[in-house]
Formats: structure tokens, C-alpha cells, sequence
């Protein structure tokens, strides 16, 4: 099952990636009623209940890895919560029953004052590292919304291709397969992210050591 990141945290330099709980649901519930986030994650709204159901359900899914991104400068001073410092969040869905080395890859930034500064970047390359270390992947696709030139640009420079574009539902497919050398400049671009406990990182100072 994919509870394997339930007690993950991944720190880089921008962004710290953890475990999505349901502390973090009022904070996501709020991005999704943006017209702009349904509409680029081709998404419905929905109720608080319905968001706190979708949580429980992934966390136990086993073809779902899902990471909540928050902003590592604001979180590692531990002076703010989790769902102060949220800036968006990245999955990771095993989608064909016949290849389980495949892995497509989902990112969304949600607040519009950390777009177009390298945090979704680091998101995806760390959660990339870690489909490919801890999941087995071998291979990434990620399928995005045609207007969503940003997300496009971005992928591509992670060394994604473009190999499809569907007009019915208006989106790009890319991909990326992991030859060695990938592996290598993935493990490269991620060698300074740190790999923590997220259930010692909550627990107050002291409390480990009885």
C-alpha cells in the first residue's frame, strides 16, 4: 500500500515536501474553490466532508503517493504550522495495473505569489528522485491542460517530451524514461534534499527521549 510516505518528510532548499494529513484538508478545501486550480487540474469542487473523505481515501490508496508542498523557509523555523506554510501539492499516481514502473506525475502550485519561482520545480524533481528510489518508477508521464503553458515549459525542463496531444480534452501528454544517465542528473539535482520523520519533527522537544 502507499502508506510507505505516511512518515516522510522530504526537505530541499525552497520546498519541504509531507505526508498529506487531515490537518492539511480546510487550507487545500479553500484553494479548490478557485475557478483557475478547478480548471487547471480539471477538477470539481468539492464539499468540506467530501474533501476530508478524498484524504482518507488517498492516504490509503496504494496507487497514490501524495506529497503537501510547503515553503521550507517558513516551515524549518517550526515557528509556523504546516497549514500556514502550504503552498501547493505533488502526486504521484501508479495508473497502468500492467506496469507498476510507471508513474504519472501531478503538480500544482496553488498559491499564485510562489508560481514562477522554481518551487514547483524543486516539488517535482524531489518527487520524482523519490518514485524512482523508494517506488521503483522508471518512467514518468505527466498530462497537462494545453493553456497550461507554464506547467508544459516546466516539465520540459526537467527533460520531458512532449508525445501526445488529445484535443477532446484539450491537453498534452509528456513523459520522461529514466536511462541511467537520467537517473544520475535526477539523484544529482536532489542530493541536498534531506530525508526526515515527519512524526518526530510534530512531537514537542523531549517527548522521544522517555
Amino acid at each position: 500500500a502507499m502508506k510507505i510516505n505516511q512518515n516522510t518528510v522530504l526537505q530541499g532548499q525552497r520546498v519541504t515536501l509531507v505526508p498529506y494529513t487531515s490537518a492539511h484538508v480546510p487550507r487545500y478545501h479553500e484553494w479548490m474553490q478557485s475557478e483557475e486550480l478547478q480548471r487547471l487540474t480539471a477538477s470539481e469542487p468539492l464539499s468540506l466532508e467530501q474533501e476530508y473523505e478524498m484524504q482518507r481515501s488517498w492516504q490509503d490508496d496504494a496507487d497514490k503517493c501524495t506529497f503537501i508542498v510547503l515553503d521550507t523557509e517558513q516551515w524549518s523555523g517550526q515557528a509556523c504550522a504546516d497549514e500556514d506554510c502550504m503552498v501547493g501539492d505533488v502526486n504521484l499516481f501508479l495508473t497502468d495495473t500492467e506496469d507498476p514502473t510507471l508513474g504519472e506525475i501531478e503538480i500544482m502550485i496553488a498559491e499564485p505569489g510562489y508560481r514562477g519561482r522554481g518551487f514547483g520545480k524543486e516539488a517535482a524533481l524531489m518527487m520524482m528522485s523519490y518514485g524512482v528510489r523508494n517506488l521503483g518508477i522508471t518512467k514518468f508521464e505527466a498530462k497537462i491542460g494545453q493553456e497550461n503553458e507554464a506547467s508544459i515549459c516546466m516539465f520540459k525542463k526537467l527533460h520531458f517530451k512532449e508525445v501526445a496531444v488529445n484535443s477532446v480534452f484539450q491537453e498534452v501528454t509528456l513523459r520522461l524514461d529514466v536511462s541511467d544517465q537520467e537517473r544520475r542528473w535526477l539523484l544529482e539535482q536532489t542530493n541536498h534534499v534531506e530525508e526526515k520523520s515527519y512524526v518526530e519533527l510534530k512531537l514537542p522537544a523531549g517527548v522521544l527521549e522517555t
